[in-house]
Formats: structure tokens, sequence, C-alpha cells
């Protein structure tokens, strides 16, 4: 896991205000995936995981950051018996290109997102295990317009994960950006709360999957007004898992958004928070 905005003041904000001044929001607004895009997530069985990901649409705190496309996924983890861990992942995205594609004359080429992080984990009791790390966004580009923002974005967090009876799991997270968002003007400080549940019905390898979660944007637009009036949504989303066995594993999903149809859009004038539909294909190793 950017923005949308109308039409013309969509194609506009979204590229002179978010190009210029909020090009990140655009973008995939974090990932990390609480079913969506990229959350990171810690090594749990051995010291190194990988994992790869077919999606049919990255959504990031429910913002699409494929343009409603097909995006491929993946990355490592290496957790530390001394509770530290470090990670890297990565998806296609579309954002900024789109957004760069609608400004006269202007292109550029900006293919992927690559997030690193690094955390401490705190097993309190069994079941009860408190995160905190920091992760970084950067979007490797080429041709990027004069005059816009640097998308590449770096978010702390906390995290509290709780296991009830065992089929019950989650986590409730907090992130805040200590630079701009995205690329997003004046919007350091902005934040992300989320609490994701996930429920093993213990039949057929079906786990239910739940995720709400608010987006605040800090600070003020350069177009007027404050960011917070303009980008500020939440999020949400239900799914189910399959466990495939062999480490594969298959979701169904679906995703919605309150954020307001001219904040994030999309070079032909639609809503990237649109409600939608989300299928992904997972392979652990």
């Amino acid at each position: 896991m950017k923005p949308n905005h109308r039409k013309t003041f969509v194609a506009r904000s979204l590229l002179a205000a978010g190009l210029i001044g909020g090009l990140g929001l655009a973008q995939s607004a974090c990932a990390a995936e609480s079913g969506e895009a990229p959350a990171p997530a810690v090594a749990e069985p051995g010291p190194f995981t990988a994992n790869v990901t077919l999606i049919n649409d990255y959504r990031y705190r429910g913002i699409s950051q494929s343009n409603f496309k097909p995006a491929i996924q993946g990355g490592f983890d290496y957790a530390h018996d001394s509770s530290f861990y470090i990670g890297n992942w990565n998806s296609s995205i579309s954002w900024i290109s789109d957004a760069v594609s609608t400004m006269p004359g202007q292109s550029t080429s900006a293919p992927i997102e690559m997030d690193f992080y690094a955390g401490y984990k705190h097993d309190w009791s069994k079941g009860f295990i408190f995160d905190v790390g920091v992760l970084q966004y950067y979007y490797p580009n080429s041709g990027l317009p004069g005059g816009v923002n640097n998308p590449n974005t770096t978010e702390l967090y906390i995290a509290q994960n709780f296991t009830a009876a065992e089929a019950l799991t989650g986590y409730l997270k907090f992130s805040v950006a200590v630079t701009n968002l995205f690329g997003t003007a004046n919007s350091a400080g902005s934040n992300y709360t989320d609490l994701t549940l996930n429920y093993d019905t213990g039949v057929w390898g079906l786990a239910l999957n739940g995720h709400i979660g608010y987006q605040y944007l800090a600070g003020s637009s350069p177009m007027g007004g404050s960011n917070n009036s303009i980008y500020s949504y939440t999020d949400w989303k239900l799914g189910v898992t399959k466990d495939l066995g062999m480490g594969f594993s298959l979701g169904l999903a679906y995703v919605q958004t309150n954020a307001k149809d001219y904040a994030y859009v999309n070079p032909q004038g639609n809503s990237l928070g649109r409600a939608g539909f989300l299928a992904n294909l997972t392979k652990t190793f």
C-alpha cells in the first residue's frame, strides 16, 4: 500500500497537487498488507522466510496502486533469536507513471515499490507480542519531472499482536510518517491506524479475515484547505483465505473506502478507492 480527484481536478490534484504536492497519495499509501498491500510480516517459524504473490489489483490501505490491474509481489524476512528482524517487500505499481502521464509532454518510469523494514518484537506472554519498527517506502524512477515531490516515505510503527482461544488472531497497529507521505506536500505526521482480525474456522483450511483502518493526512494543501479535509479516509476489508498446502494459499476479499471521489483518481477520472474484489495466490517458502 494513491489519491483521486475528479476529472480535471483529479488529474490535477493528483498531479499538480499530487505530484507536486501529493504524488504519494496516489501511490500505495503504504502497503502493508492488512490484506491488501504490504504490511511488514515478520518471519515466523524459521530465521528466513520468503513469499511471492500474484494478485488482481494491488490495494494499499484500500487505494489501488496498480490502476485496478494485476500485480506481482514478493519479499523475504529474517528474524534473529534476539527478536530483532529485517525484511524487504516489493510490488509492481503504476500510480506514479499514471499521474505523470496526465502532465502535458511528460512521462516517467516508476514500475516498482520497494519496502525495507526493521524492528523488534517482544513476547509479553503466550499469544501477545509487541512489535515496533521503521519502514522505508522506496520508488526507483527515471524521468520524474522537476518540481514533483519525492514519493519516498519513511514511517515508524508500533503494534500489539494477540491470540484468543488459538483460533482468533489479529493486531492493532499505529504507523506515523516522519517524512511527507508519498510526496504529499506538508504531510509529515500523517498516520494510519489498523485493526486486523483473522479467524481459523477449522474447516477445509478456511480462515476468515477482517480489517478496518483510518488514514489521517496531516498538514495543509498547496491548493488551499487542509490535507485532512481532502485526503483522510477509512478503509475496510472482508475476506477468506484457503490453505492449499505445500506453502500455497488462495485469498478472496471485498475492499472499500469512503475516500472522497476527487481525492484519489486515475488518469481516466475513476476513484482508486472504489469498492472492489481481490483474488490472490501466495506461495511461502
